[in-house]
């Protein structure tokens, strides 16, 4: 879909996460006839794929996490769902509903759901500061101003490797951090053994530091992951720590905007998660009729 035709079309909601809370509001949200778009990966959560056993789920005797996601997948092709496999980066709300920015496309949308799982909620020192200044979520978007230049990437899942190549033929040298064992071979990429701790820099990225103390010189900075934190996606979101504060209807402080899942807090449970994006579906079409 084109950026034109984004910003001419207003979705009834716009799901962003694509875990069971997500999950759980689109199959509700569908049912009640409602013009969605939805936010996450084919491939759906991580943590529940690789859960090896969950046992407290009702209508399952004891069943792998492989198995219910391939199941939750099924249940989304006969819905007739499609997922919009995006980045999220930010959020604003307008005189009639909200803006989301995904990967540099505009979507409009009357109400929004946050179901992004739990996330830091500032990520590392400094990241949520220099945002725009240095540090961007998405390579495809912003990897063009790093051509010949030196930038350090943190990658979260190998779903993003693609990207981490894109970076490397771009970049004059790529610094790289990752969550499991990677296999880069490119001549200018070098493997950080430290994660990173804190991005360097007060008006433009200047470098990043490791845990270990180390220190290096840097022109931007790329955070790869599965989500972004909350309050740096949509700025004056109440937040109780790591989590997005809702009430018993799953919604924020921001009026038309409900949050579901492990991002509003524990228990991090599947049968929660499935249980608040039911209730954020209700409230969001409860808010729909009102307005």
């Amino acid at each position: 879909m084109s950026t034109e035709q984004n910003k001419t079309e207003s979705y009834d909601a716009a799901v962003v996460g694509g875990g069971p809370a997500g999950l759980s509001a689109a199959l509700t949200l569908k049912v009640h006839n409602k013009n969605i778009i939805w936010f996450g990966s084919d491939a759906l959560s991580d943590k529940v794929e690789k859960s090896e056993k969950i046992a407290n789920y009702a209508g399952f005797e004891p069943i792998g996490g492989k198995e219910l996601n391939d199941r939750f997948i099924a249940q989304i092709k006969t819905a007739g769902l499609v997922l919009t496999d995006k980045m999220v980066t930010q959020i604003t709300k307008s005189r009639n509903g909200f803006t989301v920015l995904a990967d540099n496309e505009l979507y409009k949308a009357k109400t929004v759901l946050l179901a992004v799982g739990s996330v830091p909620p500032k990520g590392i020192i400094n990241e949520q500061e220099m945002l725009g200044r240095g540090v961007s979520y998405c390579a495809t978007c912003d990897g063009f101003l790093y051509k010949g230049k030196i930038i350090a990437v943190f990658c979260g899942a190998q779903r993003y490797e693609h990207e981490v190549e894109f970076l490397a033929e771009t970049a004059e040298k790529l610094y790289l951090y990752t969550t499991y064992e990677s296999t880069f071979t490119h001549p200018n990429i070098e493997i950080l053994t430290k994660p990173m701790k804190a991005v360097l820099g007060e008006n433009r990225v200047e470098g990043i530091e490791l845990t270990d103390g180390r220190k290096i010189k840097a022109d931007g900075a790329f955070f790869l992951r599965s989500s972004v934190a909350p309050a740096t996606v949509f700025k004056g979101l109440e937040m109780n720590g790591a989590h997005i504060s809702v009430n018993r209807s799953c919604e924020t402080n921001i009026k038309g905007c409900f949050a579901a899942g492990d991002c509003t807090g524990r228990p991090y449970q599947i049968a929660k998660a499935v249980g608040e994006g039911n209730v954020a579906a209700h409230g969001i079409i409860e808010y729909l009729a009102k307005e």
